[in-house]
């Protein structure tokens, strides 16, 4: 009997051991949309790029310094904060035509692992827009600062997608054949983020003030 509880205290300290360092194994930090942007250029009628940002960026990272490949990041796009310093040409890519922003409101993206291919860190997930979800590459750097101020994670990253992958049609063609906005699109982001606020523990919860009897006149203060 002895025996038996000895292997089963045992066990039970290797899996507490086991969840104690697979939550220490990965740092999260929340994305500051402050000092975060989505940024993109895109070919115009075959001359020039026309640039735009979205301001609105959210989400968290996963940073496990030891072992990068285990980290992971969750980010969110507010479609409605695009802007390419002209109002009638951002109200058109709001529009059915382009983005849909009244229907499709947010772009994500959710990386399902991290690569590491010689120097370059790839985080491979599924980018959904417009409604549609496809797996993409994602090439980044990240690095870690830490301040008296605190500790910020940055992560920088940049890639090409074809928008018709995304529903994404809208275009008229010009005189020699080519498009007034073309298809592939740059895209670059640049994030930091800082650590995120503890979980409540297990069973917390926010207390409300009991509501006041129908009838009941407030109390005077």
């Amino acid at each position: 009997m002895r025996t038996i509880r000895s292997k089963g205290l045992f066990l039970a300290v290797l899996f507490a051991l086991a969840l104690s360092a697979s939550a220490l194994a990965a740092d999260q930090y929340k994305i500051d949309p402050n000092h975060s942007s989505a940024t993109f250029s895109v070919r115009h009628n075959l001359i020039s790029n026309v640039p735009g940002r979205f301001s609105d960026v959210s989400g968290f990272i996963n940073y496990d310094p030891a072992d990068v490949t285990k980290s992971s990041v969750e980010a969110v796009i507010k479609v409605a904060t695009i802007n390419t310093d002209n109002e009638g040409r951002d109200k058109h890519l709001k529009s059915a035509d382009f983005f849909d922003a009244e229907k499709y409101p947010e772009i994500t993206f959710k990386s399902k692992r991290i690569e590491k291919r010689g120097n370059q860190l790839v985080a491979i997930g599924t980018l959904t827009m417009r409604g549609v979800s496809k797996d993409i590459e994602l090439p980044f750097e990240i690095n870690k600062l830490t301040t008296p101020r605190g500790t910020t994670v940055g992560v920088v990253a940049e890639t090409k997608l074809n928008r018709q992958d995304y529903g994404i049609n809208w275009s008229k063609a010009l005189d020699n054949g080519g498009l007034v906005v073309a298809n592939d699109v740059n895209i670059q982001l640049s994030l930091e983020a800082r650590p995120a606020p503890p979980a409540p523990a297990p069973g917390a919860a926010a207390t409300t003030p009991a509501a006041a009897p129908a009838g009941s006149s407030p109390a005077k203060k």
